[in-house]
């Protein structure tokens, strides 16, 4: 038998592992291998400059020049991100920065935008 732990839906014991989530056959409840870890009840609270919270999905806008490791480009004032993803860290915000492409910023250098 797996080591896997039972569904939290319907506690199935038949779950499995795939691509970093575990499945359940029966119900078809799909969660993290982190969140069985008990790591789902602490949440990263990521906040921008101006002391809002920040989501995954919001729009944010840069409040500085930032310089892009290991390019001789920058990011200019003004330049909006989308947030992908919220993370535990230094550079805590994985973004995907318009005519750039995915990188992670610090939550200290962008402030919410308004949709």
């Amino acid at each position: 038998m797996s080591n896997c732990p039972a569904c939290p839906q319907c506690q199935s014991q038949f779950t499995y592992e795939d691509r970093g989530l575990l499945v359940c056959p029966e119900c078809a409840h799909e969660w993290s291998i982190m969140s069985s870890e008990g790591h789902s009840d602490e949440f990263v609270k990521v906040k921008d400059a101006n002391g809002n919270d920040l989501y995954e999905g919001d729009n944010a806008t840069l409040i500085k020049d930032l310089k892009i490791k290991g390019s001789s480009s920058v990011l200019k004032i003004g330049t909006k991100v989308k947030i992908n993803r919220i993370v535990d860290g230094d550079h805590n915000i994985d973004c995907r920065v318009d005519k750039v492409g995915e990188m992670m910023l610090k939550s200290e250098f962008v402030k919410k935008a308004n949709p």
